[in-house]
C-alpha cells in the first residue's frame, strides 16, 4: 500500500474577529507546511460565523498562494448548489494557476435548510441543482462549449481528476466512485435513529465498500478521512481543552437534531467523535477506526475542541512527528526545525 498523505482542516473558528481568524488560520496552515503536511483544507459556511468563519474559500486560499510553496490547498467543501458553476469553474481555473497546479477541488450539497433561502433556492432541491452545476463545472474546464458560444478561460482540464465529493451516505459513496472522483468522509456524522451508538467506522465503511465497487477500473481510488484530532504532551491538558470546547458546541448540536447519552467529557468526546489526548492515546484511539485504516488521506482538524492558536500550533508539530507516522504516513521534503513551542505540561 502506498503511504498516506496528511491533511489539516479548519472550519476557521477561532474564537476572534473575522480578520484574526483568518490571519489565524492562514498561520496554522503555514506551519503545518514547515512540518511536512501534505494538504491544507478549508470548509465553507454562509452566515453562521459559530458553524464555520469562511463565505468565501477561494478568496482565502488564494491570500495563501504567496506564502506557501509546497502544500496543496483545497475546499472542504464548496457548497456548489449556491454558488454559480461558471464563476466557480472560471475562480478555481484562476486559482489553480496561482497555485502552480496545487489546488483540489472539494464540493458538497450544502449545509443547513434555511442557508439556502438567501440564493433563490430551497433545501429540497439541492441533489438535483448540484449534480447540474458539478456538469457543468467539468465541461467548463475541459473547454466545452457554452451558452452563446462561450468557452472558458483559462481552461484547466486537470482539475476533472482533483474534484472530491463529500457524502454522508452510500448512494454519494457511489455517485463519487462512477464520476472517478475522490471520496470525503466527516470528522463526524448523524447515527441512525435505530443505531444511536453505531461506531463512526460502522457507518463510514459501507460509504468507502460502495465507492471502492463504483470506481471506474483503472481509476486509483482518493479516500480523505478527517477526523477530530488535539493533542498535547499532557493528558491532563488536552482533556481541560476538550471540556471547554465540546460543551461549548453542546446546545448548538442539540438544536440541530443532535442526541447525548450523557453530558460527561468522556460522554461528549465519544459524541463528537474526538481523538485528545497524548500521542500515545490518539494513536490508539486512531488505530482502532477501521475506515481510517483505509483511507489515503488522513485530514486533522482540532473542531470542536477549538484550543487557543499557540496550541494548535503544538498540536500539529506533534502529529508530524508522531501520530501520523504510526499511521502510515511518510514525510516528503527536509524536516522542519522543532519544537517552535515550548512543551505544555
Amino acid at each position: 500500500m502506498s503511504p498516506k498523505r496528511l491533511g489539516f482542516f479548519s472550519r476557521v473558528l477561532d474564537q476572534a474577529d473575522a480578520a484574526t481568524r483568518y490571519r489565524l488560520v492562514a498561520e496554522q496552515i503555514v506551519h503545518a507546511e514547515e512540518h511536512g503536511f501534505d494538504s491544507a483544507w478549508v470548509a465553507q459556511h454562509h452566515f453562521n460565523g459559530e458553524e464555520g468563519g469562511l463565505p468565501a474559500p477561494l478568496v482565502f486560499l488564494a491570500a495563501l498562494a504567496p506564502q506557501t510553496s509546497r502544500i496543496r490547498l483545497g475546499t472542504g467543501v464548496i457548497t456548489l448548489p449556491m454558488e454559480n458553476a461558471v464563476r466557480v469553474a472560471e475562480d478555481t481555473a484562476v486559482l489553480d494557476h496561482l497555485l502552480g497546479g496545487r489546488l483540489e477541488v472539494g464540493f458538497g450539497t450544502g449545509g443547513t435548510p434555511q442557508a439556502f433561502l438567501p440564493f433563490g433556492l430551497e433545501s429540497g432541491e439541492r441533489g438535483q441543482v448540484y449534480g447540474k452545476h458539478l456538469a457543468l463545472v467539468r465541461e467548463a474546464w475541459a473547454g466545452g462549449e457554452l451558452a452563446g458560444g462561450n468557452r472558458l478561460y483559462p481552461v484547466a482540464p486537470h482539475l476533472r481528476d482533483r474534484v472530491w465529493q463529500a457524502t454522508f451516505s452510500v448512494g454519494g459513496g457511489i455517485r463519487a466512485g462512477g464520476d472517478g472522483d475522490g471520496l470525503m468522509l466527516s470528522r463526524t456524522q448523524p447515527r441512525p435513529p435505530e443505531t444511536p451508538d453505531a461506531e463512526l467506522w460502522d457507518l463510514q465503511n459501507p460509504i468507502i465498500d460502495a465507492y471502492l465497487s463504483a470506481l471506474p477500473v483503472g481509476r486509483s481510488p482518493r479516500i480523505l478521512g478527517s477526523r477530530s484530532l488535539f493533542v498535547s504532551e499532557s493528558r491532563k491538558e488536552a482533556l481541560h481543552f476538550a471540556e471547554i470546547g465540546l460543551r461549548r458546541n453542546v446546545e448548538r448540536f442539540k438544536a440541530s437534531g443532535f442526541t447525548f447519552s450523557g453530558e460527561t467529557t468522556a460522554d461528549l468526546i465519544r459524541a463528537f467523535d474526538v481523538h485528545v489526548g497524548t500521542p500515545d492515546d490518539v494513536i490508539a484511539s486512531l488505530r482502532a477506526d477501521t475506515a481510517l485504516s483505509r483511507v489515503t488521506d488522513l485530514v486533522f482538524q482540532v473542531h470542536s475542541v477549538d484550543p487557543p492558536h499557540e496550541y494548535i500550533l503544538r498540536s500539529l508539530e506533534l502529529i508530524a512527528k508522531h501520530v501520523a507516522p504510526a499511521l502510515g504516513w511518510v514525510r516528503q521534503g527536509p524536516v522542519a526545525n522543532e519544537p517552535r513551542l515550548a512543551a505544555r505540561v
